[in-house]
């Protein structure tokens, strides 16, 4: 039966490649022209979740989002998902009401056409740099200066251990302190069963919910450095309690 299953899982994902690979060479026109200058990134963001719409439509995943009015009234904060999936990325889309830049690793900027929503847009960091950790994080204080929402995985990357959480890196939580935002914790439930990291025919894939509950925002006004570990420590609470809470531990 796990056979079969991961047989189903792989034609789903060359289903969902094809869509994704079709829509984005579609929409690279505009892509091309409206993430050229700064002053059309919004425009570009708000195709960005028409496309998003359409692809997970097409693909049959459908979104359930708890608790969304919390980010109705914090447009400028640093938002901190957990990281299950490819999938995240594009489910953030479909989440986040208001424009956000999105911090991802430097892979990212490496894929051919893709790779244009890292180039002005959205911040590649590479790990291994301490100048270009320095470089993305100096990004993302302006953007949150600018009134922009930043989105950052605290994790940094998929954890092997998915869907338990990996460790938490500490980048997110001392940005807010710095920029004195509110810290937004986001739960991805179901993301690792929609698109499981693995081969072509190899760990869960398929059509579903994509499960996402927004949590309370976290003040951050009048928190010093000193108040960075006991931060990191809360959000990491919030979010393993809610994965334990929906049996995901």
């Amino acid at each position: 039966m796990k056979k079969f299953n991961d047989i189903l899982g792989g034609v789903w994902k060359i289903y969902a490649a094809i869509w994704f690979v079709l829509l984005l060479l579609l929409f690279y026109p505009l892509y091309a022209l409206w993430l050229r200058k700064e002053n059309t990134f919004y425009k570009a963001f708000k195709l960005l979740n028409i496309h998003t719409n359409i692809l997970l439509f097409a693909t049959g995943i459908f979104m359930k989002i708890e608790n969304r009015h919390h980010l109705d009234k914090c447009s400028n904060c640093v938002i901190t998902p957990n990281h299950t999936s490819y999938l995240d990325i594009l489910v953030l889309y479909l989440t986040i009401p208001h424009y956000f830049v999105f911090m991802g690793k430097e892979e990212l900027t490496k894929i051919p056409v893709f790779n244009i929503f890292f180039k002005k847009m959205n911040i590649a960091v590479d790990r291994k740099s301490s100048v270009s950790g320095k470089l993305a994080m100096d990004r993302c204080a302006n953007e949150l200066k600018k009134g922009n929402s930043v989105v950052m995985f605290p994790e940094g990357t998929i954890p092997r251990s998915t869907p338990k959480l990996g460790r938490f890196k500490n980048g997110a939580f001392k940005l807010a302190i710095e920029q004195q935002v509110p810290i937004v914790p986001i739960t991805f439930l179901s993301n690792y069963k929609r698109l499981e990291m693995g081969g072509l025919f190899s760990g869960k894939a398929g059509p579903g919910f994509a499960h996402v509950i927004i949590h309370d925002p976290i003040p951050t006004k009048g928190m010093t450095q000193e108040d960075l570990l006991p931060l990191h420590d809360q959000v990491h609470k919030i979010i393993k309690q809610e994965l334990i809470k929906h049996g995901r531990y």
